[in-house]
Order: C-alpha cells, then structure tokens, then sequence
C-alpha cells in the first residue's frame, strides 16, 4: 500500500486531505501562540494562556486569558481579522478587604476591640498601634494605609468628631470614596445620626451600641454578606455563585457533565440530549441551544454529546471545591521547584491525595495551554495522559504567576 508523510507522519492516500488540514491547524495554531507568547505585560512578566479549538480552519478558535492590562496590550498589539478569531477572557482576582481604622485617642479600648474584632474575621485593618513603630514617619505610614485601604472606618464619638486629625483623615478617606477606591464607612458609638456632620448624614453610619451583635453586622457588611433571606431554587438549577459568563441554560448543562463524570476525560460522561433535558428539567430545544453555546466544550452530534477536558477547566471552579486553574499553579510551580516532583499523574496524585476527578482538570489545564509537554491520550484510564514534563513555558507561567 502506498503512504505518504504529512508532518512526520505516515498516512494513506485517502486520508491525505485530512492529514493536510490537521497540519494546517496545528500549524496555525501554534504561530497564534507564538506570537501570543511574545506579549508580556512589562510590571509583572504576565503572558496570555491560549485555548485552542476546532479542527479546520472554518472552526478554528482562541480563547485568550489574562489579566485585564495584559488583555489590553493583546487588542493594541493584534490586528483586528486575528482578534475575530480569539475571545479574550480576563482572570479575575479576588482582593481581601483592607480597612483603615481612624479614632481619637481617648476613644482607644473601643477602638482596638473593634480592630481586634475585624482583624479576627479576616479584614486586614490597619490601626495606629499595630503598624506606627519607634522611629517612623507619621504621615508616610498613614499614607501607605489610606491609599492600600479597601473600606475606611472612622470612630466617631462625642469626643472624636471634634478633633483635627480624625477630620484631617476623614478629609483623606472622603477623597478615597470619591475616587472610587473605598468605601467610607462612620461607625457611631454614643453619638446620634443628628451630629453628624452634613457631608456625612446621607451616609448609613453604623452604630455600635451591642458591640458583637453590631460588629458581625458591620463584619458582614465589608465582606459583602448580604442580609437577604436565601434565594430559593430556580427552574435551572444553577447554583448562584457561577458567575460564568453562559447563559443559565448552558451553566445547568455544564453543571450536568461536571457532576455526572468520574474521571473528567473526554467523553466522561456521553449523554444524549434526552438525558440532559432529564437531569437540567430544560426543554430539549434549550439543551440543544446549550450544547451550541457550549460548542469549543462540547462535541455534539446526532442527539449526543461528548464532553471535553477543557469543560471541566472551565466549569469546575464553580461547582465543585476546588479550581482547577489553582490547581495548576500548583503542579507547575512543584515541576519547576522540584527536580524529583514526579511527572507520573499517578504518583502527583499520589502526592497530593487527589483522585483522577481533581487531577485530570488540573492537567488539562496545563496541556490545553501548552504549558507543559504531555499529550492527551488513549488507554491511560483513568487518567488524562500518562504523564506531563516541564518546558520552559512552565517557568514562564510560573515566574509571571507568582
């Protein structure tokens, strides 16, 4: 039989057509990363992962992550045909609230129980006492809290409200608010919402009179705890913290394959469309949508789709206990950090105690982004691939990561 090479492999005549296209992609796609790659964000060394999709040039696209000032140097540095291809996807980091303490001397017992309190249920505050040393500066020190500040509270008592200091840094903490930088918080103890003043009086000022009930309530407040009752269940049981940017019917969906696979592999689980209307109480016509909205995820055809690894990357977060993009980090810093970390997914599993469920997400993750070597494979149940290797696109990621 006669066979030909196409990209280092042999294939029939056949399948030249086919084996000419993958090389197209495959080639395509790597010039993308490559010249993604090159885009770094100058303060911290961050560069753009790339999620490739599709296996012809008609289907082929990129989703792109990132922070949001490397997103915008990868729109100034593409041209606009290549960002048609792409979707851009920002990496979103969550900031522990930060909180400035103010108060008068005369008011410090109440002030440092109420610092105690915040910094007890995990508000970072900053007060006088715990962060002004021998020897520092007043006004650089008092800077660095202002401007670090997330939420500024100020104490405001019968005492207090007189005194210059406290108005010179309630001056300071109005002009934070004002910026958009942090809330401004007055928190009252003995002083009634008509002394305060008129800048002031369209604010909810907290009072501290039952001081744990109403500093869990003002705990909550700056933790973003709302005080509604629990939202009952939809029609689409989504949970309401999947912020994912689906729609509620492809979330429900999504939400389907991430709790019905054992392994996280391609094609774990295979469900029809049928099964799918059965498990999300969706109508077939809204899973179908779903399953086309979901498409780069999902492979559809002929009433049933097979999964891929990179739902899970994307879905786990949401509805499972833990993020398999952290996850990642993890694994790449051990693979860079450690020259005997193993590169067998059974024995990191072994390591860290994960089942294949967690792991596999993690290591897709990683390969989907060309971030390590280790190429999804067959026959390596119930693992993703046999194992993953460090490249030096591993300390790239870990270097602009940390």
């Amino acid at each position: 039989m006669i066979k030909l090479t196409v990209g280092g492999e042999s294939v029939r005549p056949d399948e030249l057509g086919d084996a000419l296209m993958k090389t197209v992609v495959s080639q395509m796609a790597q010039a993308v990363r490559d010249r993604l790659s090159a885009i770094r964000r100058p303060d911290t060394g961050e560069f753009p992962t790339v999620v490739v999709s599709g296996e012809t040039l008609e289907t082929l696209s990129f989703i792109v992550e990132g922070s949001r000032e490397l997103l915008a140097l990868v729109r100034d540095r593409l041209i606009p045909e290549d960002l048609k291809l792409m979707t851009l996807r920002e990496e979103s980091k969550a900031r522990a609230p930060r909180a400035f303490l103010s108060y008068a001397w005369e008011d410090w017992e109440l002030a440092e129980q109420l610092a105690n309190a915040l910094q007890s249920k995990g508000i970072e505050t900053w007060w006088a006492q715990w962060e002004i040393n021998a020897g520092d500066s007043l006004r650089q020190k008092i800077d660095q809290g202002l401007s670090e500040c997330t939420h500024f509270l100020v104490l405001l008592t019968p005492t207090s409200i007189t005194k210059p200091w406290v108005n010179q840094e309630m001056d300071a903490g109005l002009v934070r608010k004002l910026e958009e930088a942090a809330r401004f918080i007055p928190v009252r103890h003995g002083l009634s919402p008509n002394a305060l003043p008129p800048l002031l009086s369209g604010m909810l000022s907290p009072a501290i009179d039952d001081f744990d009930f109403d500093v869990r309530q003002l705990v909550n407040d700056i933790h973003g705890v709302s005080r509604k009752p629990p939202l009952g269940e939809a029609p689409v049981p989504v949970s309401i913290q999947a912020t994912t940017g689906y729609s509620a019917a492809a979330n429900a969906v999504a939400k389907a394959f991430v709790e019905g696979t054992e392994t996280a592999t391609f094609g774990d689980p295979q469900l029809s469309v049928s099964d799918l209307a059965e498990r999300t109480a969706l109508s077939e016509d809204d899973v179908r949508d779903a399953l086309h909205e979901l498409g780069h995820l999902v492979d559809a055809s002929f009433d049933r789709a097979l999964v891929q690894s990179e739902l899970f990357v994307t879905f786990d977060k949401h509805f499972t206990s833990w993020d398999p993009a952290a996850d990642a980090l993890t694994i790449a810093a051990d693979l860079v950090n450690d020259d005997r970390f193993p590169g067998d997914l059974r024995l990191i599993a072994e390591r860290y105690g994960w089942p294949p469920r967690r792991l596999n997400p993690a290591a897709a993750f990683l390969i989907n982004r060309d971030l390590v070597m280790g190429p999804q494979a067959l026959g390596t149940h119930p693992w993703l691939t046999a194992g993953i290797m460090r490249i030096d696109a591993t300390r790239r990621f870990v270097k602009s990561r940390s």
